[in-house]
This record gives structure tokens, C-alpha cells and sequence, in this order.
């Protein structure tokens, strides 16, 4: 492979050129990226899904247009992934798509790298929703919100509508910045020490396995006032208290086993490290937190557990402590002696490590994309926002959360029967006082009933 470097001024005018010159392009996957194809296996691709909800039903031929012309914007995501031999890389993919498709139940599938002429995104439509489902190699929630504003603003433009350009919505008529195709990780990873990282066995939720493959689906709508005003009734933030509640009904799941032996509940919590580092990048820049209650030390009220959250996301989330972090997992990388193991190898013992070790470290996830943001002229044809983490790795439930104006969503997925933890968690809401409007995509709606 050889060294990434931009090659417009020699090609503009000469398409042959211009083709020769794309195949010396390639982008080597950011710190984040390098495992999520490690762990690609049938029933687990690190999928996530976007989805906006319009005012008016999508029209799929002037939706396609929007996609074909907005894509071009984001070098980055119209690539396909490359294996060398020692790391894998993504280089820019001109075949035909991603084409628009109607929507599925059970969303969030599998992502072959060599299926659909080998893009790694896939953008769907149903009634009022455009969806855009994207491999976590090539970004985080954060560049993937760019994608999916910007293909929704051209085809709102396309439609006839004034759209401005702002925020997650990129200039489709400019170059985008360097910044934005950066590893940012690279950048920062600079601690003088990595502090260590404690780790013991967490509490696992257990579930009966749904048929290959079943993508189950829980949402909760909610009025983000009444989310808030009952966050300041504990002294705490959104984030903070919505945390405290899934720990909550994650303690009350493992309470309901009789479990012999207890063990500590942890949630794995993204944290966007742009919040911290002046960084455009539209690829991966987080890192992971661990909020945890340990049950051994006692019954905890639920006052008890948003105390120990605050006290946990205020001591640990700085920059300080992230630079620590995210200056681990460069090490590794920089490490002259792995960098010349072969891909094979790498693959193995990253997979192992996963396996054995990293997905045994937490009880679920949750991600808060926070509140959207659109530009002025935007607003009026938007409802909501949807955020899935995709199918999780081992039996157990993922949370996500974003909001937009008074609106709040909170999305579980999972790919277990059973919906005690999504049971026990909305209960909770409605026991603070707070309203809940129910989604589902399963069958029988009868079986998670609050």
C-alpha cells in the first residue's frame, strides 16, 4: 500500500487519470476501526442504524438522487475495505449504490464486506423514515449523523425545499476538510502514562436466543421536559439519570434469578471525545466508560445509584482521564513488534481477547447521541430521531438515546425473548411520573407490556 496523499490538481481534467490516481488513495482504518472487522462473524456485524422521520411520505426515486449526489461529500464512507497483510484499509468505491431499499423488520443485518458491490452503508425508506445503517469501521454515530443529515437535506432540496447548511449538515459544494478524514486518536494519544484498567466478571443478562436472524426492537418515546425535570429532582443530568435507570432494572433482573452469587452490574457507555478535543473527524472518535453498581456491598436505593453515576461520570469523565485512555490503545498499536504480525494473527488474538475478556467487562450497553441539532429552515419537516446500536455480541439488551426538540427516544435492542430489563427500565419512568409511548417490531407486543 502506499502513502495517502491528495492528487486533485493532476486530475480534474482527465477522467483516466483521475481513475489511476483513485487507486493510490486508500484510508488506513482509524484506532476504533481496527477491530470491528476482527469480530465480524453471521450473527454479529457492528451495524448501527440512523433514522430521521419526516413529516411526509418518502418518495424513494428523488431519495436515490439525494444519496448519489450527497455521498460524494464523504470520501470516507464511498470506499470498500481492503485486507493487506498486516492491517486492512479502506479504498474508494465507484460501483454502482448504495441503492435505496424499502424497509425490513429485522434491520441491522449482517454486512458482508463483499455484498452490495461492497459498500459498508445501506440506506432505507419506510412511510416517513429514511434510514442509514453504516459498518462501525467507518465511523461513529457522529459522522454517520452528518451522512444521514446531509442525503436528508439534498432530498428535501430536491423536493424544492430551502435548506441551509449547518451543523451535521455538510457543504455537498466543498472539498470536505482534512480534519475530517483524520484518525483523531492519533493526534491526542499523547499521556505520559495510561492508567490501569480494572476489570472482573460482570453480571451477564440470560436469554433464550430469537431464530437466526431476529432483530428485536423496543422504543420508548418520552417528552424531554418531563425527562428533565425529573433528572433535577435526583440533581442530575439526563444522561446521568437514564444511566441510573437501566442499572437499576439490570440490579432488579439479577434480583429476580436468585442468583447464588451476586456480581457487580457495568454498563459500557460510548463517550464522544470530540466533546473534549477539537476534532472534525467524521470516523471513530470515542472511547468507552464503565458506570457500575456492585450489589455485593449492599441493597442500593435509587437515589444511591444516581449519586454513585454522578459521582462516577464526573470523576472519570474529563480529558485528563480520556487521554489516558484512548493513549492505551495507541500504544498497542505503535508497537513496532505487533505492527509486523501478520493480519491473521492480529485477528486471532483480538478476537480472543473480546471474547474471553472485553464482552464479558459489562451487563449492557447504552449510547446517547444527545439532542439533534438541524439547521433553522430544517426543522419543520422533521418529527424525530432514532439511534440502534446493532446486534450485540453475546445475549444481552443495547440502549441508545438521542432527542430532538421535545422529543426523546430511547431505543433497546436485542436478540433474546425475553424483556425483563426493557420491563423493569420503562417502569421505572413511569413510576417517576414520567410518560411513555411504546414501539415494537415484535409480534407479540403483549410480551413486554409495562
Amino acid at each position: 500500500m502506499k502513502k495517502e496523499k491528495s492528487t486533485k490538481s493532476n486530475i480534474s481534467h482527465n477522467p483516466g487519470l483521475h481513475r489511476q490516481a483513485e487507486h493510490r488513495i486508500w484510508y488506513k482504518l482509524d484506532l476504533s476501526a481496527i477491530v470491528y472487522p476482527t469480530l465480524q462473524r453471521k450473527d454479529f456485524s457492528s451495524v448501527y442504524r440512523l433514522s430521521v422521520v419526516l413529516k411526509e411520505p418518502i418518495k424513494p426515486e428523488v431519495l436515490q438522487k439525494a444519496v448519489d449526489i450527497a455521498l460524494t461529500r464523504f470520501p470516507t464512507y464511498k470506499t470498500a475495505i481492503r485486507k493487506g497483510l498486516f492491517w486492512r484499509y479502506l479504498e474508494p468505491n465507484n460501483r454502482p449504490g448504495p441503492f435505496v431499499q424499502r424497509d425490513i423488520c429485522n434491520f441491522c443485518m449482517p454486512m458482508p464486506f463483499k455484498a452490495g458491490n461492497r459498500y459498508l452503508l445501506r440506506v432505507y425508506y419506510y412511510d416517513c423514515r429514511i434510514s442509514l445503517e453504516a459498518h462501525h469501521c467507518l465511523g461513529d454515530g457522529t459522522g454517520g449523523m452528518c451522512v444521514l443529515q446531509t442525503i436528508t437535506a439534498v432530498y428535501l432540496r430536491l423536493l424544492g425545499h430551502q435548506i441551509s447548511n449547518g451543523g451535521f449538515v455538510k457543504n455537498i459544494d466543498e472539498a470536505p476538510d482534512p480534519e475530517e478524514l483524520e484518525d483523531a486518536y492519533m493526534r491526542y494519544a499523547n499521556a505520559k502514562v495510561c492508567p490501569p484498567r480494572p476489570g472482573e466478571k460482570t453480571y451477564r443478562v440470560r436469554g433464550t436466543r430469537e431464530p437466526f436472524y431476529t432483530f428485536n426492537v423496543i422504543d420508548g418515546i418520552l417528552s424531554v421536559k418531563e425527562v428533565m425535570d425529573v433528572a433535577k429532582k435526583y440533581h442530575a443530568t439526563i444522561t446521568e439519570y437514564i444511566n441510573s435507570v437501566l442499572l437499576y432494572a439490570l440490579l432488579e433482573k439479577q434480583k429476580s434469578e436468585r442468583h447464588l452469587r451476586l456480581h457487580p452490574v457495568k454498563i459500557a457507555m460510548p463517550v464522544n471525545l470530540r466533546r473534549f478535543f477539537p476534532s472534525k473527524t467524521l470516523r471513530n472518535f470515542i472511547t468507552m466508560v464503565y458506570p457500575s453498581i456492585d450489589p455485593r456491598l449492599g441493597d442500593y436505593t435509587f437515589e444511591e445509584i444516581v449519586i454513585q453515576v454522578r459521582n462516577y461520570m464526573r470523576y472519570y469523565i474529563n480529558e485528563k482521564f480520556l487521554r489516558g485512555d484512548i493513549t492505551t490503545n495507541a500504544n498497542t498499536q505503535r508497537n513496532p513488534l505487533i505492527r509486523i504480525v501478520p493480519l491473521f494473527i492480529k485477528d486471532f488474538v483480538v478476537r480472543q481477547f473480546y471474547t474471553r475478556v472485553q464482552d464479558k467487562n459489562s451487563s449492557a450497553g447504552l449510547t446517547n447521541m444527545g439532542a439533534m441539532k438541524v439547521p433553522a429552515d430544517m426543522k419543520p419537516y422533521i418529527s424525530r430521531f432514532d439511534i440502534y446500536m446493532g446486534q450485540p455480541f453475546s445475549s444481552r439488551t443495547n440502549c441508545a438515546i438521542v432527542s430532538f426538540e421535545d422529543t426523546l427516544t430511547i431505543n433497546f435492542a436485542s436478540s433474546i425473548m425475553e424483556t425483563d430489563v426493557e420491563r423493569y427500565f420503562f417502569r421505572k419512568l413511569v413510576a417517576d411520573g414520567i410518560h411513555v409511548t411504546i414501539e415494537s417490531n415484535r409480534e407479540n407486543q403483549e410480551s413486554f407490556i409495562i
